[in-house]
């Protein structure tokens, strides 16, 4: 039985006016409960593939099917969350409760329903003191956390976390792990921290100038010290000290071992 297709890409293919070929046919599907983890360097395509999954952008050719319709660039589509690298970027209203609520008052919803979904999505983050300050007024993390309330208000079934653990201190860093780790939703992640990967997600494409150069478990991906560094990445170090003390097989031969 294989699962559901959330997200199916076909070719797609993307160029920048002053930066052709940012995506080459690229093709990838993703499944309902997916947590897909998204690594490569500066300029692979990450970014740009969350802005035309959300339509944000148009294809220069290639397709891209949400629940199985087509994306239509410059339409809205509530089944997709995007949550900013930066979160200075999605915060702008007065308080976090008006942040937190503004999605899904836009989406013509009953009064009862917006409070219901506002008090859940602060309940799931953790941010229910928060409400009624005013989101410029907290901390990274929280500013983080509220940005990640404000697309759980929306009932997404994707949510694309664009790099979430960047300039998080090491406990808000903690918390977002434990928080995803424990997310029914359908994720994509991209990240350069690898580590924070390798315990959220449970599957990683790594890209490379537009193409996926390989999909696959997180740990045979980044533990690939060969495919990483083709590619000019490093194994991350707990999955380095995994293979520096695992017993090696033997590389001895019948003559040498004296039978």
């Amino acid at each position: 039985m294989t699962s559901t297709s959330i997200i199916t890409i076909r070719q797609l293919c993307f160029s920048y006016p002053d930066h052709p070929n940012v995506l080459q046919s690229l093709s990838l599907q993703i499944h309902a409960g997916d947590r897909l983890g998204i690594v490569g360097n500066n300029g692979c395509g990450k970014t740009t593939l969350f802005l035309l999954i959300c339509g944000v952008l148009t294809p220069t050719a290639g397709e891209i099917q949400v629940l199985g319709a087509p994306v239509q660039p410059g339409q809205f589509r509530s089944e997709v969350g995007l949550v900013f690298q930066n979160p200075d970027d999605q915060l702008f209203s007065a308080s976090v409760w008006e942040d937190v609520a503004f999605a899904p008052q836009n989406l013509g919803l009953p009064p009862e329903e917006v409070e219901q979904r506002v008090s859940r999505a602060l309940t799931l983050t953790g941010t229910e003191a928060l409400a009624q300050r005013p989101p410029h007024h907290l901390s990274g993390g929280e500013k983080r956390m509220v940005a990640i309330a404000g697309i759980l208000a929306m009932q997404p079934q994707v949510i694309i976390y664009d790099e979430p653990s960047a300039n998080l201190d090491l406990r808000t860093r903690r918390r977002l792990i434990r928080f995803l780790q424990q997310s029914p939703d359908t994720l994509l992640i991209s990240s350069h921290d690898l580590e924070f990967v390798l315990e959220v997600c449970n599957r990683v494409v790594l890209m490379d100038q537009g193409t996926i150069a390989a999909d696959g478990p997180p740990a045979c991906i980044l533990g690939d010290a060969a495919l990483m560094a083709q590619h000019d990445l490093e194994v991350p170090q707990s999955l380095r000290y995994i293979l520096k003390t695992s017993p090696q097989p033997s590389q001895s031969t019948p003559s040498e071992s004296g039978y």
